[in-house]
């Protein structure tokens, strides 16, 4: 094994920027997720059609629930497989299983099948697939590992901007049944083809003229630990639970952005769908952005400010629910959604190294799944106890000002590094893959 690998025929330095664009165009294939709420009003209207009964938008809005869920479920069993076997392999079969959850919709004959073919398999699919670009960012960017994470993790998402348009034209030219075989077809061609360049670098690589700083300061992690040791830190439990904090917020704003315009803020409802387009550049920016600062002022202090930023956009919203606020609150929540995708991968490996990274940040990701359940349901519990969405925005500045107390007692390096355990199956040999 060379000594000075190179990428795409250019020196590793530069050609390693190819390898975060893959990530990108792969994570806005997997983050097709996010155009969901494009589909459900066809899909109400296809099966009350074929079923001869009313079927609501809320019956299909759960195969994005069960989505979701078995995303998150996904991914911290995928992480040794990424070691085992490389990130080529896994984002390959991530993307095979992905894109046939998309085609298997399109021979759904009720909203119960999708959550199987659709919620569980393509769930699936996305949670292998998606902690791949992020291990392969991690280990070919010590130096600016922020910047690069948050950018293969810009196409997650930009994805509801891109996808959500493309499928309203699909919908509207071929029909929703249609569109799930079209998605799924291009998704499989698109995951395939970006996951062939896939690799790690050799292992000891690092970039020319760059020499790690102490442990602890900037990118370099305080401890080379596995999974196991990770769990036995407090790093750890602080880390989870400002990432739960920050994604609850965050996909609370998602699903609730419509209609929060159009009941507090009298937004026109044609309107408000454009505007959620809008957030979505913000989700997707936030995270490059977010990135970038962690690399800068170290992940507890960009930890701190999202929270600042939550709770400042959540209060302005609970007191002057116009307009004006409605817009700034929902592009800072969105925004600091993004940038938590970015931070909490970032701050898992300047903690706790690479060398296990993917079973590491697997495990932390389970945060973005208890988020994206306790969010929306916290919405929709005092929504319909109060007749209004105006009471979500109080609770949340208060979990963001906890979240700023955890990450300034806790979102610090351990104090002390955690033996390493031998990981069986990650050979030397499979950095390659």
């Amino acid at each position: 094994m060379t000594d000075t690998p190179t990428i795409f025929g250019l020196p590793a330095e530069k050609g390693r920027w190819g390898l975060v664009a893959l990530g990108l165009v792969a994570n806005l294939c997997l983050g097709s997720i996010y155009s969901w709420s494009v589909f459900v009003a066809p899909l109400a209207a296809h099966f009350t059609a074929t079923l001869g009964r009313e079927v609501t938008a809320a019956e299909v809005l759960l195969p994005f629930s069960v989505f979701l869920a078995f995303f998150a479920i996904a991914m911290p069993l995928a992480g040794k497989y990424i070691e085992r076997y490389g990130p080529r392999r896994v984002t390959i079969v991530g993307g095979l299983l992905t894109g046939l959850g998309w085609l298997l919709a399109s021979t759904a004959t009720s909203v119960e099948a999708l959550y199987i073919v659709y919620g569980v398999i393509g769930g699936l699919g996305v949670g292998i697939a998606y902690g791949a670009p992020v291990a392969v960012a991690t280990r070919w960017f010590p130096d600016r590992r922020g910047l690069a994470v948050g950018l293969a993790l810009l196409g997650f998402g930009f994805s509801a901007f891109v996808t959500a348009n493309a499928a309203g034209a699909l919908i509207a030219a071929y029909g929703v049944m249609a569109t799930f075989r079209i998605f799924g077809a291009a998704l499989i061609a698109v995951l395939v083809l970006s996951a062939l360049p896939l690799r790690f670098p050799p292992e000891g690589w690092r970039p020319a003229g760059w020499s790690a700083p102490a442990p602890g300061v900037g990118t370099t992690p305080v401890c080379e630990c596995d999974r196991r040791g990770m769990l036995r830190t407090g790093t750890f439990y602080g880390l989870f639970a400002c990432y739960f904090v920050g994604c609850l917020a965050g996909l609370m704003a998602i699903s609730i952005a419509k209609p929060v315009g159009t009941e507090l803020a009298g937004v026109d409802a044609g309107l408000a769908t454009l505007l959620v387009g809008f957030f979505a550049v913000f989700n997707g920016l936030g995270r490059p952005a977010f990135g970038n600062l962690t690399d800068r002022i170290s992940p507890q202090k960009t930890a701190m400010l999202t929270f600042a930023l939550i709770a400042a956009a959540s209060v302005l919203m609970w007191l002057v629910p116009g307009v004006p606020a409605y817009v700034v609150s929902f592009a800072v929540l969105w925004g600091c959604l993004g940038g938590w995708l970015a931070i909490a991968p970032t701050a898992t490996a300047s903690y706790f190294g690479t060398c296990d990274y993917p079973r590491c940040y697997g495990v932390v990701f389970l945060a973005y799944g208890a988020g994206a359940i306790a969010g929306p349901q916290l919405a929709g519990f005092i929504r319909t106890a109060t007749g209004t969405y105006l009471g979500v925005f109080p609770w949340v500045a208060a979990l963001a000002a906890v979240g700023f107390a955890v990450a300034w007692l806790l979102m610090r390096p351990p104090a002390v590094a955690p033996a390493r355990e031998p990981l069986p199956g990650s050979a030397v040999e499979e950095q390659g893959n």
